[in-house]
């Protein structure tokens, strides 16, 4: 048997195949040409192992109270081709797939050991598919503690994760994660629970999709149809809405209260995010205050345990030019400290004219081991964004609407400003593993963004239709936000029934302070515009600041009443304090609110997950009604049934139905327009389909569709019920798909193609204009060798003309024309 050492297997001879492969202990030390191979050197007999298929007779199990042996014999005693690079871990399973191998077993059929150990249900070697057998250990709860090897033709492997060294393409995702698949999330209940065992859609857009679309925060959500984002792609924050309803992002499941979603300053650049995890429905019960239709979760990456360096340059259409260095590993001999350091700067000008964005970011992590049980993670960002001319839009006349003076060109720009965007986010995670059922972990996140802009922006088209309005802006916002988050999660039993129980308390404050001096501005002429005016008198001017301090309470319990039938349950308290409102600085508004959960999974098969969910929402309002009364949250109320299945190990799909219900939405007083009142609802229907994975060795896909039927259903403006709400869109796809050569002379080359298909959008509630759908063609072409990458992106390949979203009649945005993108990264 093998004996772990430092992490590591080990045996007391050569290691032949890399660092989990050994020769075993009880056997001799085989030579090259006793194994009947006509190869004069050990590279050469490798070779010819990989070329070759493998006919695996037999498995055996061999046990002891703390180890799990797994033989797999084979004909003449053939070595196997494995790749521990395949090592992985889905859910409660170790899993390895062993290529260029064929079950030739006695029965003909799989083989499955059921209960072989203590913490082990099951093992089984199945047939994954004609040339590949895959290799399934899973636990009883969670994944095993004992130590699982395999062993073949006298080579042993480990297939735990803290045995494991990981190659360079598994550095990568700074998780051992690889492809468009990721089985696992935790943002979705606060613990690390498989995506087929939570009863709720959720869509995790990946780091290796991320990197092969060459992705920025707008582009990258185009992979979701569910999501909408309102604000252009050049502009800084993420005004997204999801299942039709407005929504603020967070940052490893931690929000960040803002205005307008400014504060959180997710965009545009993704520099030190892992992954993008879409929640859909209501998430109150584990943020707060969030939105009904669902919850943007940036993952963002943790340090290595290796060393790992990742360097690369970039350069594109419109003086596109971006560098990004993304740096890991140790700090000292035992690994104790960990660091991972990701900083990129892109200077970039806009198809629009005059356009010009430069981003610096730079985001530290130092990781401490304080024991065997506890881990402290200490990390910081800073990002700095200048913007010169953002486009704040054309009015529809000209663009959507015949203007008869003629088209408007899409890289017109009328906006003259300069803006600067700066953010600072400091925090620590603390986590403590008491023993092997119960852990505490405490997380604390500082905030600070400042937002300065002063320029000329565009308003309404006169009658001549080629006249605009203008004025000019003084704006000074700054946001803290202080975030403290604290979860106990404990494994129970009560007598056959597991709980998994979860209790959270948070805590918050956000202080937004605004400043906004309005100037009056002389008109533009929308077909020959000159710059360059001077600001006349003031117009208007105010001062605002808003203190919001928050408390919620959590209790979850995640009840596995059989091995296929498990039950979501869970319970939020919140209370909030508001101090100040726009105009009105002594305004004090306090409320509180009770979010549950409720959801069921059964899977009458393995790859099959039948699940149902009952959730609610809340959101403050600021502000009074015309007696002077505070406004109550908005309450959200969804319902939702899915089905999951694992299509293969490597290849998932999800099927959603969803009703969501808001209710206490602001309308206009019918009897003082100057004010609201909350008589107003609105309601989203809808059905999504997504499917992620790897179809066939290299062929990769990531694809959705949606239909949501977003409209406002109660409004004192009768004219406006049954409108469908702005923005959102009936139908809304998308594809994207490589496939990588796997071996030959071009080993490594690769190909990618997307599709993307938005339907007509509602211009505004009163659906005066629509938004015409579009489909965008985007493709790729890569090299992968030696841990060299070189890439083209091209994006909107067919130069499409299209309009990208709008505010208003007078806010339309084009979207960006053809565009090529050129990238060189080695990794080492």
């Amino acid at each position: 048997m093998v004996n772990r050492l430092s992490g590591l297997v080990v045996a007391s001879v050569l290691s032949v195949a890399g660092p989990q492969a050994v020769w075993a202990e009880d056997n001799p030390i085989p030579r090259v040409q006793d194994l009947g191979h006509p190869a004069t050197n050990l590279r050469e007999w490798r070779a010819q192992i990989e070329r070759a298929t493998v006919q695996v007779t037999g498995v055996q199990l061999n046990r002891t109270d703390t180890e799990l042996e797994i033989v797999l014999e084979s004909a003449e005693d053939q070595p196997l081709q494995i790749d521990a690079t395949q090592f992985r871990t889905e859910g409660n399973s170790l899993v390895a797939e062993i290529p260029n191998a064929v079950l030739a077993l006695p029965a003909g059929q799989a083989f499955v050991a059921e209960n072989p150990i203590a913490d082990i249900a099951t093992v089984q070697v199945t047939q994954q598919d004609s040339n590949t057998i895959r290799v399934s250990v899973t636990g009883t709860n969670a994944l095993p503690t004992t130590e699982v090897t395999l062993t073949t033709a006298g080579l042993a492997y480990s297939l735990n994760p803290a045995g494991e060294e990981p190659d360079e393409e598994l550095v990568v995702t700074g998780a051992g994660q690889r492809g468009y698949r990721v089985p696992n999330s935790s943002a979705a209940t606060r613990t690390d629970t498989p995506l087929r065992d939570i009863p709720q859609s959720i869509q995790i857009i990946p780091q290796e999709l991320l990197q092969d679309q060459r992705a920025d925060v707008t582009s990258a959500l185009l992979n979701a149809p569910s999501v909408r984002v309102g604000s252009p792609s050049n502009f800084d924050a993420v005004r997204a809405q999801v299942r039709g309803f407005f929504t603020s992002p967070t940052v490893d499941g931690i929000v960040a209260r803002d205005f307008n979603g400014v504060s959180a300053n997710i965009g545009p650049d993704l520099t030190g995010i892992e992954q993008i995890e879409v929640l859909q429905g209501p998430n109150s019960i584990l943020f707060g205050s969030s939105s009904p239709g669902g919850t943007i979760n940036f993952v963002t990456k943790r340090p290595l345990s290796d060393p790992y360096y990742f360097v690369e340059a970039s350069a594109g259409s419109f003086d596109f030019y971006r560098g990004e260095v993304d740096l890991s590993g140790p700090l000292d001999r035992d690994k104790n400290i960990l660091y991972r350091l990701n900083s990129s700067y892109r200077d970039q000008e806009l198809f629009t004219d005059s356009s010009r964005t430069r981003n610096f970011v730079i985001a530290p992590v130092l990781s401490f081991a304080l024991g065997e049980d506890t881990t402290l993670s200490v990390e910081g960002t800073y990002k700095h964004l200048s913007r010169d001319n953002a486009t704040h839009g054309l009015p529809i006349v000209g663009t959507i609407l015949d203007n008869p003076l003629g088209d408007v060109p899409r890289s017109r720009n009328l906006t003259e400003s300069d803006a600067e965007v700066r953010q600072t986010r400091i925090g620590y995670k603390l986590e403590h593993q008491f023993n092997e059922n119960w852990s505490l972990n405490h997380a604390f996140r500082y905030g600070w963004m400042e937002f300065d802009t002063f320029g000329r922006f565009p308003g309404a088209l006169g009658a001549d239709n080629r006249t605009l309005s203008t004025s000019f802006s003084d704006i000074s916002d700054q946001y803290f936000d202080y975030r403290m988050t604290t979860n106990v999660v404990g494994k129970f039993a009560t007598g056959s029934i597991q709980h998994q129980l979860l209790f959270g308390v948070d805590l918050g404050r956000s202080d937004i302070e605004l400043k906004f001096t309005g100037l009056e501005g002389p008109p533009i002429d929308l077909f020959d515009p000159t710059f360059g005016a001077s600001p006349g008198a003031v117009t208007f001017s105010s001062e605002d600041s808003i203190v919001t301090d928050e408390l919620g309470i959590l209790l979850q319990d995640q009840i596995t009443l059989a091995d296929n039938l498990k039950v979501l349950i869970g319970g939020r308290f919140d209370m909030f304090r508001q101090t100040g409102d726009f105009g009105n600085p002594d305004l004090v508004q306090t409320g509180e609110a009770f979010s549950p959960r409720l959801g069921i999974v059964y899977q009458p098969i393995e790859p099959i997950s039948l699940y149902a969910n009952y959730s609610r929402s809340f959101e403050p309002i600021i502000g009074r009604s015309r007696d002077d009364s505070t406004f109550e949250p908005t309450r959200g109320t969804q319902f939702e049934i899915g089905v999951k299945a694992d299509l293969s190990d490597r290849l998932s799909a999800t099927l959603a139905w969803y009703n969501i219900t808001q209710k206490n939405v602001l309308t206009t007083d019918p009897i003082d327009d100057n004010f609201s009142v909350q008589t107003g609802e609105q309601r989203s229907r809808g059905v999504e389909l997504s499917v992620a994975g790897e179809i066939l060795p290299g062929w990769n896909i990531f694809a959705s569709y949606a239909y949501n039927d977003a409209r406002i259903t109660e409004d004192n403006n009768s004219d406006l019920v049954n409108n469908r709400v702005q923005r959102t869109a009936p139908h809304a796809a998308s594809l994207w798909t490589t496939y990588e050569i796997q071996e030959g002379d071009f080993q490594g080359l690769g190909f990618g193609v997307g599709l993307f298909y938005v339907g007509d959008r509602a211009g505004d509630n009163a659906n005066t204009f629509e938004l015409p759908s579009y489909l965008t063609t985007d493709a790729a072409i890569f090299y992968k060798r030696n841990g060299f990458r070189a890439a083209i992106n091209i994006k909107n390949l067919f130069d499409v003309e299209y309009f990208e979203g709008s505010f208003n009649r007078n806010r339309i945005f084009y979207g960006a024309p053809l565009t090529v993108q050129a990238s060189f990264s080695w990794t080492f």
